[in-house]
């Protein structure tokens, strides 16, 4: 590099540092990014995660602008040079990725790149994590690359420090949601003793009113004005825990976010593959993003638990002045006005009760063998 030896140091101790500030994963990622880029001095620098269907799980760039990035399209596949790093798990530094035989191209959008270096960040033997740069700010004679063996040092001590902010932001990651199931779960009892307690009173207070309403009409009125004094309190704590249990990512991280992470967590966890895009949706209000994150669960739940779809697509995009939410799974499906013949609801009415209640609609596409499309539209976004 072009810079001397205690400033180069100064670069790495920075970049080191700005890592370690950071818990959220999607932090730690841009702060990698923006960090390697800015030590090597590239154009461009990007780090991907991998998922398990030959994709990538989260992809995050620096030197493109929003408007280009969008422009590009869909996130990259694990092929060419990216498929080579992630799988032998080895450097590739090239003078020009064009020329190199495993390059396969990138969408007219995409920003011309020449000189390339990059690598895989392991935790042990898993690869967690593919960053490269491209295009080096400093004279390239032809046929020459402009990163250097010292570039490569250099990021090779970026990336095993990565590796340990990325494993650390996981686990708070992981920590966290836990803390947030157990305490939900301390919440729900104390709910659930709170509302059995003054529902107890009001049924003792009910059948006493019904035991006087004859004889001595005076006191039953009484008694039923205590009936409606217990209702209230028995609905005030209702909706205090309601409030209370509004889903703590919502906040943090907003509806988008959320949603990708639930899915990705489904998507480990189930043997149907779960899918999620999302495409044009701006923060929303809260009484909405609450909505759609509702029905999304309540739908994916039906479809991963009772449909036995292999492939189950949350998609979350806009239509209009609206947002819509659309589940789609490849199930058995079912006929819906069976369903409500029969009195099974499949969480039905209460994601209809959802959507109503913040001005939006639900519609519900299914028949036996075609598997179910759940449709959610919300105004704004």
């Amino acid at each position: 590099m072009s810079q001397g030896p205690r400033s180069g140091l100064a670069a790495v101790s920075s970049a080191l540092l700005a890592m370690s500030r950071h818990l959220e994963v999607r932090d730690v990622l841009k702060t990698i990014v923006a960090s390697a880029r800015e030590l090597l001095d590239a154009q461009y620098a990007a780090l991907g995660v991998p998922d398990d269907h030959g994709g990538f799980a989260q992809f995050v760039v620096d030197g493109v602008g929003e408007e280009q990035w969008k422009a590009i399209g869909p996130l990259p596949r694990q092929h060419g040079i990216l498929a080579a790093m992630l799988q032998e798990a080895r450097f590739e530094r090239l003078a020009d990725v064009r020329k190199d035989p495993r390059f396969e191209g990138w969408p007219s959008a995409h920003p011309e790149m020449s000189d390339f270096l990059g690598l895989p960040i392991r935790d042990g033997d898993e690869v967690i994590g593919a960053l490269f740069l491209a295009n080096k700010n400093c004279p390239k004679p032809e046929g020459s690359c402009g990163f250097t063996e010292e570039d490569e040092e250099l990021l090779s001590i970026l990336a095993q420090h990565a590796a340990i902010a990325l494993t650390n932001a996981r686990l708070y990651e992981r920590s966290r949601e836990l803390t947030i199931a157990e305490e939900r779960s301390r919440l729900a009892h104390e709910l659930h003793d709170a509302v059995a307690q003054k529902l107890f009173s009001l049924r003792l207070t009910a059948q006493a009113a019904a035991a006087l309403v004859d004889r001595d009409p005076s006191r039953a009125k009484g008694e039923l004005q205590q009936v409606a004094a217990l209702a209230a309190e028995a609905a005030d704590e209702l909706r205090a825990a309601v409030v209370e249990l509004r889903p703590a990512a919502l906040d943090e991280d907003g509806l988008v976010a959320t949603l990708r992470t639930q899915v990705q967590v489904l998507d480990r966890a189930h043997t149907a593959r779960v899918t999620f895009t999302s495409q044009g949706v701006r923060a929303l209000p809260a009484a909405q993003e609450e909505a759609l994150l509702r029905v999304a669960q309540e739908a994916l739940h039906n479809a991963l638990r009772h449909s036995g779809a292999q492939h189950v697509e949350v998609t979350l995009h806009k239509r209009g002045p609206a947002t819509v939410l659309r589940v789609t799974d490849d199930g058995t499906g079912f006929d819906p006005t069976a369903v409500r013949r029969a009195g099974r609801h499949l969480g039905l009415v209460s994601m209809r009760d959802r959507a109503s209640g913040i001005g939006g609609g639900l519609t519900v596409e299914s028949a036996p063998g075609k598997g179910t499309t759940i449709e959610m539209e919300a105004p704004g976004g």
